[in-house]
């Protein structure tokens, strides 16, 4: 009884506002299962966001099957890069970019900072014009309304912050996933009434450009997964936690891109949000509007994830700028300068923006691939996952003011992906050009990120490193 009561008053005290931020979070106040992960990253993709995805290829001309198929193996292979992500963070208790100081410096993670912060608000930007105007082109609903009505919702989830948001991510899972059952087996047994494609065939360029959409739609995930596993209780192996993340941000993924893959096929679906509506209502009436109202709903509660992880970018580049305390003011105040800055560039883009945002995408992939290959190769082949917390907290510390190996990396990976980038009306490098179109830059960039800095960290000092991360240790045993 005893046990059973203070599992309740931790449970009370967990779904108040979150005191912590960028800080570590000790052994007493892990909590939290690792199954728990699956559904919280499968509802992340399950929204019609993830369907439009599957668009890219019909649109170039390629058949359905080969579409969907293209789609789950880029999924796959880019959900590796960000399942690996998850066991730093019970490993080490800390936020993403924190740890990336170990790579970078305490003040050069300013560098990666700049790449995840335009993720972050980008995604919301993102997802506040497609929500506004889809609802508006639904049921009319004023733009302007929807877009600070998501905002507010957004906001008040990552203000409430981590726990709050896996219970949020939890039940949206299990009202949405009975209804994309529903239209999915609909779809399947002929249900959804649908025309067949008068000329479609398979072609390489089609299907490369599907495949590298999947790729790179799960690696812009990386800087936020250890955000959300950073809770959990150590544990000796983490195979079970990165099986689950994978399984669960894949799965979803892949699901709703052959879904999105057959609206565009079979219906010639443009808008996502639109054709999932009138899918559903072909299978009943009724169904389109709840499958339209889950699908925001879950859209909503990812911009509140990217305001969570956007705040915590924030106040770490202003840490590495002036050390300051990781207080709930500070992380109430980042979440809000992330909303203003998303609503005021959503509030002034219309309709006629949307290649630009999806160009903003490919932007975040470019500034993203380089900091994952120089992050993951670092926690798993370099320094195979032992820091000095402590010294991550400090510009005095053993990893510096500004990590020259992993900035000349992640740079390095940068520049030799420019000839691979393909920005609509922008920029189209000599490679892609050549690949007619199909911006495959992840693919060096990861490649050459990783090797320079296998190279580079061969000069690092692992006796003082040894003694630093002793020194550590014991500072956090007095947690």
């Amino acid at each position: 009884m005893q046990t059973e009561a203070i599992d309740t008053a931790g449970a009370r005290r967990r779904l108040r506002i979150e005191r912590r931020s960028i800080d570590y979070v000790p052994d007493a106040e892990r909590h939290g299962k690792v199954i728990n992960q699956g559904p919280f990253w499968f509802l992340g993709n399950f929204q019609f966001f993830t369907i439009a995805i599957g668009f890219i290829g019909p649109g170039m001309g390629l058949p359905f099957g080969a579409t969907a198929l293209a789609g789950a193996l880029g999924i796959l292979f880019g959900t590796i890069f960000m399942a690996f992500h998850a066991s730093q963070g019970p490993d080490l208790g800390l936020p993403q970019m924190i740890q990336s100081r170990a790579q970078f410096g305490y003040r050069g993670v300013i560098v990666p900072l700049l790449g995840t912060l335009f993720t972050f608000a980008g995604f919301n930007v993102v997802d506040t014009v497609l929500l506004s105007q889809g609802l508006h082109n639904l049921y009319g609903w004023s733009i302007v309304t929807v877009s600070l009505a998501l905002a507010i919702v957004a906001i008040v989830i990552a203000i409430y912050g981590h726990d709050w948001l896996h219970l949020i991510f939890r039940i949206l899972f299990w009202i949405s996933l009975p209804l994309y059952v529903i239209l999915t087996a609909a779809i399947a047994t002929g249900h959804v009434p649908g025309k067949p494609p008068a000329h479609a065939g398979f072609n390489w360029v089609g299907f490369a450009a599907e495949f590298a959409a999947g790729a790179s739609y799960n690696i812009t995930y990386a800087p936020y997964v250890s955000d959300y596993t950073r809770y959990l209780p150590r544990a000796k192996f983490r195979t079970g936690l990165v099986l689950s993340v994978y399984l669960g941000a894949s799965l979803a993924a892949v699901w709703l891109i052959a879904l999105g893959a057959w609206l565009a096929t079979y219906l010639g679906a443009q808008d996502g949000l639109v054709a999932t509506n009138a899918a559903g209502n072909a299978v009943f009436s009724g169904l389109g509007t709840l499958l339209v109202l889950t699908s925001v709903a879950a859209l909503t509660a990812t911009m509140g994830l990217n305001a969570y992880s956007g705040m915590l970018t924030v106040v770490t580049a202003i840490d590495s700028l002036r050390r300051i305390a990781p207080t709930r003011a500070i992380r109430i105040a980042g979440i809000l300068f992330i909303a203003a800055l998303w609503l005021a560039v959503s509030l002034s883009l219309t309709a006629n923006a949307i290649n630009a945002l999806y160009d903003a995408l490919s932007i975040m992939l470019y500034l993203l691939v380089p900091w994952t290959a120089v992050n993951l190769t670092d926690y798993f082949f370099i320094r195979r996952g032992h820091y000095a917390i402590a010294d991550l907290f400090s510009s005095d510390g053993v990893y510096g003011d500004w990590g020259w190996r992993g900035l000349t990396a992640y740079a390095a990976g940068f520049l030799v992906s420019v000839p691979f980038f393909n920005l609509a009306g922008l920029y189209e490098g000599p490679i892609a050009k050549a690949l007619g179109g199909v911006d495959i830059s992840w693919a060096p960039g990861l490649l050459v990120a990783s090797l320079v800095y296998v190279v580079l960290a061969r000069s690092l000092d692992p006796a003082s490193e040894a003694a630093a991360i002793s020194a550590s240790d014991k500072i956090l045993a007095q947690y």
